[in-house]
């Protein structure tokens, strides 16, 4: 649980420093904003998304970007006194996807192996 929680606090790291409409300050509030994202993603996400079921079904699935972009937001929202800024939904869109894909790439490698 402690790796996945590294895995995760460094793809915020990355996905937020490569990005220049998303911003972490000071550097170690990544882990704060992985939990708080973690958390977000288990417990308002679903709800979320089957209350947005019928748009997501008429986009073919293309809200569900939208719905974790308004993740992103919440999560800035939440975090306090401006560690985790995020310039609007497009940054917010953007940061997610990138976020997922860097959450995978270093899940892949980095991740203990089960034997």
């Amino acid at each position: 649980m402690i790796a996945r929680l590294i895995i995760s606090s460094l793809a915020v790291l990355i996905t937020a420093y490569t990005f220049d409409g998303v911003s972490v300050t000071p550097w170690y509030w990544a882990v704060i904003i992985a939990i708080v994202l973690g958390l977000i993603n288990a417990l308002i996400k679903p709800l979320v998304k089957l209350l947005a079921l019928p748009i997501n079904l008429l986009t073919l699935g293309l809200f569900t970007f939208v719905i974790n972009g308004l993740m992103v937001l919440l999560c800035a929202w939440i975090v306090p006194d401006n560690h985790f800024v995020v310039d609007g939904i497009w940054w917010a869109i953007a940061f997610s996807i990138a976020l997922t894909i860097v959450n995978w790439l270093l899940h892949v490698f980095l991740s203990p192996k089960k034997r």
